[in-house]
């Protein structure tokens, strides 16, 4: 990557993106948005409006759509050093698509969507030039403004290969308002993160409510059922999950009076499109690659899949 800036590709200008981009953009990294037209030209017209705790500002932030990128001019005018893809993962093939002319021989992609299907697929496609990343925040987008709703902001990646982050890379990720972690096992984290995100997945999808309203039915005994199903996927497959993170996932989904519920849930009971066969549906079929019997994620499947039948016809 040389001496120069590094040049930053966002895909999506979600929650994700549009937080991580913002704090990007306002460091004065060369960050350019990738999305989709309608987005595109309000972008253009009113700017990335972002409000966080004690924040509220708009930027007007450089954007490309898939289709000026794959059109754009000149030798090299569409590579960049660095794709960040931070799309939901029902948008993943259709990405890999888009970034594709942005993407040279020197690019690094760092993909942020839950999970760990979007891996193999990205290094599938892109062989060496997969970084592992993962984000925490609590974010939503609201009529195209992007919110951060705490101020926890905390962005991990690591190379898969367990070698060194790109120094340029890391220092282009360094900035005000979000803490950079680097990390050598990145492919342990990723699969910590998913066991999580499947395990709340199933506990609020299964049980079509809250943690609070769970607990006060008596379900403790089975969500630690639940999260012990899982993490027996993540030793079988040599990335057991630390006993950090296994108290972390208890404490969150066995909390009296809690309103939390999974993004997974929310999703399907607002009869949107959901992330359903990226983790469960993947965490299954490698349970079962695993020989590892998983009948409570099973049958939370057979439930999300039978109610996406009925919501399709």
């Amino acid at each position: 990557m040389g001496e120069h800036a590094v040049k930053i590709l966002i895909a999506g200008a979600g929650a994700t993106g549009g937080a991580f981009g913002t704090r990007l953009f306002e460091a004065d990294r060369d960050v350019t948005f990738l999305v989709r037209p309608a987005r595109a030209e309000t972008m253009r017209a009113d700017g990335l409006r972002f409000v966080s705790p004690g924040e509220d500002r708009t930027n007007h932030i450089p954007v490309l759509t898939a289709a000026e990128l794959a059109t754009a001019e000149g030798p090299g005018s569409t590579r960049f050093d660095l794709v960040i893809v931070a799309v939901k993962a029902n948008g993943l093939e259709s990405i890999i698509d888009d970034i594709r002319p942005a993407v040279g021989e020197g690019t690094r992609i760092l993909p942020f969507l839950n999970g760990m299907a979007q891996i193999d697929r990205l290094v599938e496609e892109f062989p060496g030039q997969v970084l592992g990343g993962l984000v925490k925040i609590v974010g939503t987008v609201e009529d195209d403004v992007v919110h951060q709703m705490t101020d926890m902001a905390i962005m991990t990646i690591g190379e898969l290969g367990g070698g060194a982050v790109p120094e340029p890379v890391a220092q282009a990720l360094d900035v005000p308002g979000c803490r950079l972690q680097i990390i050598d096992e990145i492919t342990n984290a990723l699969w910590e993160k998913w066991i999580f995100i499947a395990a709340a997945g199933v506990v609020t999808c299964l049980f079509r409510a809250p943690v609070g309203a769970i607990m006060a039915a008596g379900g403790r005994p089975q969500v630690i059922r639940i999260v012990d199903e899982l993490e027996a996927v993540a030793v079988a497959g040599g990335h057991p999950v630390s006993a950090k993170a296994r108290d972390m996932t208890l404490s969150m989904l066995t909390a009296e009076g809690s309103s939390f519920t999974s993004s997974l849930y929310r999703d399907v009971t607002s009869g949107l499109p959901s992330e359903t066969e990226h983790i469960l549906g993947h965490l299954a079929s490698t349970a079962a690659d695993l020989s590892v019997e998983t009948p409570l994620l099973d049958l939370t499947l057979v439930q999300l899949r039978a109610g996406e039948s009925l919501r399709q016809s």
